[in-house]
């Protein structure tokens, strides 16, 4: 990778997917390059790798990051998820159960970028943080379909499958919230 220059190594801890890894990293190692390649995790692509397509979003410590653009070693001791670690005991996450009911991908490449990104949005509008776009900053933000493209826009598809993401997100929403109303009335 830095073929001319003496690297420098650190050691670090990631949490990725649950599992604990104590890992020697060159310090000019992006957590993306990290993950792919000292980890086997191919899940998460390297598409523009200037953080401009979102192939590459990842979860760091619960939010969503471009991993292209993220420094393996300021990442010592965080949580990450990659679309790896989305479904749970062999079920898959709501999100993933979406995207394909809804046919929200095509040729695939994007999608785990989308997937990591999408579950990011569900947690930030959970937690009631608004857009550029949302209405009522007062209010908790529903994720209607003009929420859902800006809170999605730094995930790029050259495919084109925006209907699909974003009926997928709408549908995932409001599983969310009928499992958030069930949960109370109980």
């Amino acid at each position: 990778m830095y073929s001319d220059v003496t690297p420098v190594n650190a050691e670090i801890t990631l949490a990725v997917n649950g599992t604990e890894h104590r890992l020697s990293v060159d310090t000019r190692a992006s957590l993306l390059d990290v993950l792919r390649e000292d980890l086997g995790l191919t899940g998460s692509k390297k598409g523009c790798d200037h953080g401009q397509c979102g192939a590459c979003t990842i979860l760091i410590d619960g939010r969503r990051a471009n991993g292209c653009l993220a420094l393996a070693v300021a990442h010592d001791e965080a949580e990450i998820v990659t679309v790896e670690g989305l479904a749970q005991d062999g079920r898959l996450s709501p999100v993933q159960e979406a995207f394909i009911e809804q046919d929200a991908f095509q040729c695939g490449y994007c999608t785990p970028g989308q997937l990591c990104s999408a579950t990011g949005v569900l947690d930030e509008a959970e937690q009631g943080w608004p857009s550029a776009v949302t209405e009522d900053l007062g209010a908790d933000p529903v994720l209607d379909d003009d929420e859902i493209r800006e809170r999605m826009s730094g995930n790029l598809c050259r495919c084109g499958a925006y209907t699909g993401i974003v009926a997928a997100l709408r549908d995932a929403s409001e599983r969310e919230r009928a499992r958030r109303g069930e949960a109370a009335e109980t």
